[in-house]
């Protein structure tokens, strides 16, 4: 009998089998609900149903006869399921997602009004907008940084109401939602889970620690094992002061100048081993894991 790598995972209501050759390349998965396989290649089908027939075969040999639940294991599953269509987003430029809110309002504006408001400065949507695109391409510049063992995906949009992760970063270290904040000319003060720009408090830490934890989540239950992720606060600007007091208190955001985020990032220990790495990246460039 080959030598067939193969996992069960089993959460929110679902329960699977994935496997893989003795050399690591992943087949797809089994249904066990359903009697279905799964597989982004449909030539995949023989080796996945050998795969998993040997696994059953030889979890009901080593199992008691009243152990085994023939509604939960079909006996001859058959029908391969191609997954569902996805794009891959890794080619999405930085600040992708805010570039096009701020031309959407340009366009809501008209030329001449929305001329008039970039050659005074004045405090538009749209201008709001374009900053944020700026922040998000400088944060990218320095994220390009980490090195080969990184994968970084950018503008990763979430769910159908328009949001999206400025950086989700994937490396030895483990997986991070960066927020890009790009505040010029502002004063910025970070204390705990209080976050203020000129002396005004906004949710920026209380965003990210949401956006990290619906990012672990996800990455979760399409990857079938458990994915942590940290969310990071990258901030640029602040020409008028940049004081961090105190970081969050429960560790799951942190707070960075956008000069030393890769410095943050290289310096925490080890936590995700080349395998995991990739199997998180393969499943985050995915459109459809973030559906």
């Amino acid at each position: 009998m080959t030598d067939w790598i193969v996992q069960r995972w089993a959460r929110y209501g679902k329960e699977r089998l994935y496997a893989e050759t003795p050399g690591g390349t992943a087949l797809g998965y089994f249904d066990v609900k359903t009697g279905r396989y799964h597989s982004d290649d449909m030539t995949n089908l023989p080796l996945l149903e050998r795969a998993v027939s040997d696994y059953l075969v030889q979890q009901e040999s080593q199992a008691p006869a009243a152990e085994l639940s023939p509604d939960r294991v079909p006996a001859t599953p058959t029908t391969l399921v191609r997954d569902e269509e996805w794009t891959d987003i890794s080619g999405t430029g930085a600040g992708a997602a805010a570039r096009e809110r701020a031309i959407a309002e340009r366009r809501a504006q008209g030329r001449v009004r929305g001329f008039l408001a970039r050659l005074v400065g004045a405090k538009t949507t749209e201008r709001a907008w374009r900053i944020g695109a700026d922040g998000e391409q400088a944060v990218a510049a320095q994220l390009a940084k980490l090195g080969r063992e990184w994968h970084v995906l950018h503008a990763v949009r979430v769910g159908e109401n328009g949001a999206d992760i400025d950086h989700v970063v994937i490396g030895p270290s483990g997986v991070f939602t960066v927020n890009s904040k790009n505040h010029p000319r502002k004063r910025v003060w970070v204390g705990g889970d209080t976050f203020m720009i000129n002396g005004f408090r906004v949710p920026y830490i209380r965003n990210s620690r949401h956006e990290a934890r619906r990012a672990a989540r996800l990455l979760t239950q399409q990857a079938g094992f458990p994915v942590e992720v940290s969310g990071v606060v990258a901030v640029m600007g602040a020409h008028r002061g940049f004081t961090i007091r105190s970081q969050p208190k429960d560790g799951a955001v942190i707070v960075v100048p956008r000069k030393h985020i890769c410095e943050h990032l290289l310096t925490r220990p080890q936590r995700l081993t080349a395998r995991e790495i990739d199997a998180i990246y393969g499943v985050a460039r995915r459109s459809s894991t973030w559906e």
